[in-house]
């Protein structure tokens, strides 16, 4: 069973909204299944959000599976304390949490009932200093689930503006998505869009995008739905190498049509949030 190296109940006083005080906007990103992509495009989103110029925060609740510490290059930094809380690791002036950060090992399984996953988010919620952000982004675990209602019930004291949902062709078909769109209505969570991801291959050589599978499943489920659909990318190779690397896809290629889609998402999202 994986070991923590810090967990504690700092029993801060706190106002209602406490650390998330000035915090200006909250989004959920689901997904139905595990596989999409949620994580990538989380992280992606907020590295477009904070190019242009948005303070932008990560707070990765995935507990089994926490990947985006790693897909931004900081998989081995350790978390420290303030007098406020937890003081959320920066990477290159974007804020992010983890329980990977809290792992003797960031490779150890998570083997955990409900009630102890339950007070973790609990904590991440009420006892990260985040400070002043734009957005703040909540990579959840895939499908839906107790930790999904305690991030809900744990952010009740603070606006949620909404969930993106993160979906691929092959998704679309089986319900799955459908089932979070569910979810969504059924626990009050605004969609702000559906995202459909390694939606045709872009080929490394000559950098052409082929549907290699089925197209535009996540735009007509939103219309179906009545959601927005905020775009498409592509499955590429160099957006896969740049996570697993640690690297910034969107400031290695700012010419390739993946960051096109990207940025549209980006910008199609912080449109509906400020508006």
């Amino acid at each position: 069973m994986a070991q923590m190296a810090v967990v504690v109940n700092l029993g801060l006083d706190r106002s209602d909204r406490g650390n998330l005080e000035k915090v200006q906007h909250v989004v959920l990103v689901l997904s139905g299944k595990g596989g999409v992509g949620k994580s990538t495009i989380t992280t992606e989103l907020a590295l477009a959000l904070l190019h242009v110029g948005k303070k932008v925060g990560v707070l990765d609740v995935d507990l089994c599976g926490p990947s985006i510490p790693r897909m931004l290059g900081v998989n081995k930094h350790e978390v420290h304390q303030c007098d406020a809380g937890w003081v959320p690791v920066c990477v290159d002036h974007l804020s992010l949490m983890s329980i990977a950060f809290l792992l003797d090992d960031p490779d150890d399984a998570i083997v955990w009932r409900g009630p102890k996953k339950t007070a973790l988010i609990g904590q991440f919620v009420s006892d990260v200093a985040w400070g002043e952000l734009d957005v703040l982004l909540v990579d959840t675990p895939p499908g839906t689930s107790d930790e999904h209602l305690a991030v809900l019930e744990n952010l009740k004291k603070h606006r949620v503006d909404g969930a993106v949902l993160i979906t691929t062709p092959q998704a679309v078909s089986t319900g799955d998505v459908r089932r979070e769109i569910t979810f969504c209505k059924k626990t009050g969570v605004k969609i702000l869009g559906i995202v459909e991801n390694m939606s045709g291959f872009v080929c490394p050589y000559c950098t052409e995008c082929t549907s290699i599978f089925s197209k535009g499943g996540g735009e007509e489920l939103a219309k179906l739905t009545g959601s927005e659909f905020l775009g498409s990318v592509p499955l590429d190779p160099l957006l896969s190498a740049s996570v697993e690397e640690g690297g910034d896809f969107l400031q290695a290629f700012p010419e390739s049509a993946t960051y096109s889609s990207i940025r549209h998402i980006a910008d199609t999202l912080l449109k509906s949030l400020e508006h």
